[in-house]
């Protein structure tokens, strides 16, 4: 709640002596807490809403578990109205309220956002000013008023049930790209991709990880984003949540898949992927050697420490017969290739996850080690650290 100073009363000689004696501890206690509220970094809401006398704006938070009020005013003729708050250490969403009319707003730090809106037409009729987040939730949100719209006319014309369906699907699978191509794969670390990837149509989500590959890999580009920048936030658990349940349905629905107890006894399940010149580079290519088959992110915080590790064991065994064979399921197909360009080994893209279905991976990073007869020796559970991986392939190369 946004913290209201008032002038303090006249305080008499006789009351200054009574509280210097009883209650000195009581109005430190207060001092403090007013002076760390003035330290504490803060963004500001501020602006007007026209046409609202007397009507009570609400500023309520959009958290992870619901629409939380957490300030309010009784507005004037004026309209004017400012909250402050503690500024978050990842984007955050907040709405300003009156009735059911609601202005989405994004935060990301200490900012000072000015909006101006005029009743009855605030929800779709105003201005904001100060934080590109905002901006861009607003073009958001009038795009998602605009195809719920057109769903609402389509219904009305009284179409044949099945051309119906079919006219609806088009019109959404439409606006699914245009969200992914002009938010989400634009700019997945910002607050207005997540905004957008939890957007409903009509109650129903615009994304579905659970029944979709292609929306498990939209939410992986936002997740995989948000793990290098906010590590710490609970959004950013709960993407990750959100991606890695939705990739376990989706595989439960896949036709291929290798029985867990077969891993160590099958031979090589080929693997025909692209490289960064766009070439399908085959496991069954590389008979002859010991492959380190692995499954990863290069987006992933923990993914340049850990190719460090693997470029030393390169370094080492490569001129013995080793090779790296890295499949990455970055979504960003730009990133990846950025990320790979240094990189010695053998690196492909899976687009769409097939990869991972037929060898069973279910978290990432994971890996398999294959001998010279490509066949599937071992993979990272049955490995403990990096120094065992090593005898393992020293082992393997020596045989």
């Amino acid at each position: 709640m946004a913290v209201r100073i008032v002038p303090l009363p006249h305080i008499s000689i006789t009351q200054q002596t009574y509280m210097s004696k009883y209650n000195v501890p009581a109005v430190c206690s207060v001092l403090l807490m007013l002076a760390a509220c003035e330290n504490t970094p803060q963004f500001r809401i501020e602006g007007e809403i026209a046409e609202a006398a007397d009507k009570v704006l609400y500023l309520e938070e959009a958290a992870i578990d619901g629409i939380k009020v957490v300030d309010s005013i009784r507005l004037d003729k004026a309209g004017r109205f400012d909250f402050s708050r503690k500024a978050p250490d990842a984007p955050d969403f907040y709405r300003l309220r009156i009735g059911s009319q609601v202005i989405n707003l994004g935060v990301d730090s200490t900012e000072t956002i000015t909006v101006k809106a005029q009743l009855p037409s605030m929800q779709t009729d105003y201005t904001v000013e100060g934080s590109e987040e905002s901006q861009y939730i607003k073009k958001i949100t009038l795009a998602q008023m605009d195809i719920q719209g057109k769903i609402r006319t389509l219904v009305s014309r009284g179409m044949l049930p099945g051309d119906l369906q079919d006219s609806v699907s088009l019109l959404v699978e439409n606006y699914k790209e245009h969200m992914k191509h002009e938010y989400i794969y634009r700019a997945p670390r910002s607050g207005y991709a997540y905004y957008a990837l939890f957007q409903r149509i009509n109650g129903t989500p615009l994304f579905n990880p659970e029944a979709s590959r292609e929306d498990v890999r939209t939410f992986a580009a936002v997740a995989t984003s948000w793990d290098l920048a906010y590590p710490h936030s609970l959004r950013t658990s709960n993407l990750h949540n959100i991606a890695m349940r939705g990739m376990r349905q989706t595989r439960k629905q896949a036709p291929q898949v290798i029985p867990e107890e077969l891993v160590k006894e099958v031979t090589l399940f080929d693997l025909a992927l692209p490289d960064m010149r766009g070439s399908n580079r085959t496991l069954s290519e590389l008979k002859g050697k010991v492959v380190l088959l692995d499954f990863t992110v290069y987006m992933n915080q923990a993914s340049p420490a850990r190719n460090i590790a693997l470029r030393e064991l390169y370094s080492k065994y490569a001129p013995q017969g080793l090779e790296i064979y890295q499949v990455s399921f970055d979504p960003d197909e730009h990133f990846w290739k950025t990320s790979a360009d240094n990189l010695p080994w053998i690196c492909v893209r899976d687009a769409d996850g097939t990869s991972a279905t037929t060898y069973r991976v279910t978290d990432l990073p994971t890996y398999f080690l294959i001998d010279r007869d490509n066949g599937l020796y071992k993979r990272n559970s049955d490995i403990k650290d990096i120094e065992q991986l090593e005898a393992e392939i020293n082992r393997l190369l020596t045989k």
